[in-house]
């Protein structure tokens, strides 16, 4: 099930972003097999959890694999022709190292999508300035993005966006969207391609409407300073009675009144909506009505309102929700609940997906699924060039 059934994906394991981008493949329908190291080194993951909670390796089975011996080299060799896609996301030059570069992985299957997420991307090592050849984390891409500088309070330092823009929205999902891209080429050419994804390109996309509007004069390169960055008192969050948190985004003119109307400040003499200088003033109002009341009174207040008001839930509240349970935005796999997979599809839905194993722990199964014999499987089990 799922519309990517039938298609072969190989993930060499990683973390963040390139696993983010296995996970989407996995969840509609892609046959994805992570590749893992067979020493099963410390990722850097906060912490040592077990399996079915790193919910990013979820739908995949694992391959472990000495990837640095010849034999390992051999496998991933054979594995590539029957692939459709490869997916990797270490520094430039890491697969060339390892013999596997996206030339000689082309070579063997001329079809073959080849995959790479770095953060600063694939280009310019040898350049003046450039910073291809340097680690780095979600905050530092988006930081070069320009988008970090226009997050968080005006009065305080910019603020991480958790690793949502860099790692996932300018990361993973921009891999996966790209691999696709190139899937869908392919099959008219005849030929793959290297899809190089670079964080930093895609936070710089994200940002796109907010380049377009800074170039036109209409967005301020400043912190709460504009409508959607927390500067407009009709877009924010307000604390509650009970110390919750309700979330506010009444951009448009009737909506700004249906909210107005709802918290029974019709008559109070406020500034207009968009007199900027009396913004202050105008939160001051808000931030007292709101304040008030509880959260949960409000929720009824605001219930069938176009005011978009909206309770700010936690993530213990948010699959407990009334709209989320109904829409089955989120599920339970083997005790652990995490988002159901998106986006929906009316012919064919992906099944749930299965909840993350061990490293390595499908390895003889997925070779023998891919082609290799029973004295070929046991000859790298005994030599160790697998594990599991």
């Amino acid at each position: 099930m799922g519309p990517l059934k039938g298609l072969r994906v190989l993930e060499i394991a990683g973390i963040g972003p390139a696993p983010f981008a296995g996970m989407m493949l996995a969840d509609m329908g892609a046959e994805v097999v992570r590749i893992d190291r067979r020493d099963n080194p410390d990722l850097g993951l906060p912490g040592e959890t077990a399996p079915k909670f790193q919910i990013l390796n979820r739908g995949r089975r694992s391959l472990a694999l000495d990837l640095k011996s010849p034999q390992g080299r051999k496998v991933v060799e054979q594995l590539v022709p029957k692939a459709h896609a490869l997916i990797e996301g270490f520094r430039p030059g890491v697969m060339e190292r390892l013999g596997l570069s996206p030339e000689h992985c082309l070579k063997l299957n001329p079809k073959l999508v080849f995959g790479r997420m770095t953060g600063f991307g694939q280009t310019g090592t040898a350049k003046v300035g450039s910073m291809a050849a340097r680690a780095g984390h979600d905050i530092n891409y988006i930081a070069m993005a320009g988008a970090l500088h226009g997050i968080g309070p005006a009065d305080r330092a910019p603020q991480p966006p958790l690793n949502l823009v860099g790692d996932f929205g300018g990361g993973g999902m921009v891999l996966a969207f790209g691999v696709m891209a190139a899937l869908w080429e392919a099959q008219r050419s005849g030929k793959g391609q290297v899809v190089d994804a670079a964080m930093v390109d895609g936070a710089a996309t994200l940002m796109g409407m907010m380049y377009g509007l800074h170039s036109g004069g209409q967005w301020q390169d400043a912190r709460e300073a504009n409508a959607l960055d927390g500067g407009a008192p009709w877009y924010g969050t307000y604390a509650t009675k009970d110390g919750k948190y309700l979330a506010v985004g009444a951009i448009e003119g009737r909506f700004y009144q249906d909210l107005i109307d709802k918290l029974g400040l019709a008559d109070s003499g406020l500034p207009d909506q968009h007199d900027q200088p009396r913004w202050p003033e105008l939160r001051a109002a808000l931030a007292a009505r709101i304040a008030s009341r509880n959260r949960a009174d409000w929720e009824t207040v605001f219930a069938s309102s176009d005011a978009c008001v909206t309770p700010v839930l936690t993530m213990a509240e948010a699959p407990a929700h009334p709209h989320n349970v109904a829409r089955q935005t989120f599920y339970t796999v083997d005790g652990v609940t995490q988002p159901a997979p998106t986006p929906r599809f009316s012919r064919t839905a992906p099944e749930p997906v299965a909840a993350p194993g061990p490293i390595g722990a499908d390895g003889r199964k997925v070779l023998a699924d891919w082609g290799f014999s029973a004295p070929a499987i046991a000859a790298l089990l005994a030599d160790g060039v697998i594990g599991g």
